[in-house]
């Protein structure tokens, strides 16, 4: 019941074993999985090397390392895509996919408004405590449980869209897939931006990505932060200097008109400089 990870290993053959719905644990024995089918079962010749069992927001979590061959890659790629990151859409793809941010549903606007009154709530007990007034520690810590799961709920809203979205893009098959490196530090010391800039996990993005990127064997490439993807037109190479953040679409002196964020997405795709991640 502490913070503390349980680690455990695998010291005999009869120990870390897996059905379909339990595992075996070293000193716990078998242990009934509430999730089924995420650990590979031992039956089907995978091999359980160590795990760790965590608490997090009154749940507990077992996680294991597994042997899984990785899958080839057949080869068939179709042209490189580039991937711009923002804060009005999440991701808008060179080929014209939008992903929506997932921060201005109902769902999470609905979560988050339940967090700050739980919050108060939290914040009160605490205040009255101070004050010496009748307020049991049973029930504070009833509350920080609920602060707790709602928070972790939300996160887990948030990282469930992220892998959706970098999952359907890999499964496009994309030559190369590229991105543009974030100053997120910067955008965490504008006190505007910094809440949105935090919620939409982009670091998480990038490492989740470039995984995903490594198993199917498609080239991951990191443009500079000062390539001027959004100020270049895609279609006479035009830097426009003045171009202001509240300028949504992108309109050039030869007639060009496009989508601010689908012409940064489409000068990401053709970007000449870049890093391999």
């Amino acid at each position: 019941r502490s913070d503390v990870k349980m680690y455990f290993v695998k010291n005999n053959p009869k120990d870390c074993l897996c059905e379909r719905h339990r595992i075996k644990i070293p000193t716990l024995g078998w242990v009934r999985l509430k999730e089924k089918g995420y650990i590979p079962a031992s039956k089907d010749g995978y091999v359980i090397q160590s795990g760790a069992v965590s608490m997090k927001a009154g749940r507990y979590y077992v996680s294991v390392l597994v042997d899984i061959p990785a899958p080839e890659a057949d080869g068939n790629f179709t042209d490189g895509i580039g991937i711009d990151l923002g804060l009005k859409d999440f991701a808008v793809v060179s080929n014209g996919t939008v992903y929506r941010n997932i921060n201005k549903t109902a769902r999470i606007r609905k979560l988050e408004k339940q967090l700050r009154r739980a919050q108060r709530k939290l914040s009160r007990k605490y205040e009255n405590l101070k004050k010496g007034e009748s307020t049991q520690r049973a029930n504070i810590c009833k509350q920080k449980l609920k602060v707790q799961k709602l928070h972790h709920r939300i996160e887990n809203i948030r990282t469930d869209h992220i892998n959706k979205v970098i999952s359907e893009i890999v499964k496009t098959k994309p030559s190369h897939i590229t991105i543009e490196d974030l100053n997120v530090s910067g955008m965490m010391k504008n006190r505007h931006l910094s809440k949105a800039a935090a919620s939409q996990k982009f670091y998480e993005f990038r490492t989740k990505l470039k995984t995903k990127c490594a198993e199917y064997g498609i080239e991951l490439r990191v443009a500079d932060r000062w390539y001027p993807s959004s100020k270049t037109c895609h279609c006479c190479g035009c830097i426009k200097k003045d171009l202001k953040l509240s300028d949504r679409i992108y309109r050039c002196a030869c007639g060009y008109i496009e989508d601010r964020d689908l012409n940064a997405a489409l000068n990401l795709r053709d970007a000449e400089t870049y890093e391999v991640a």
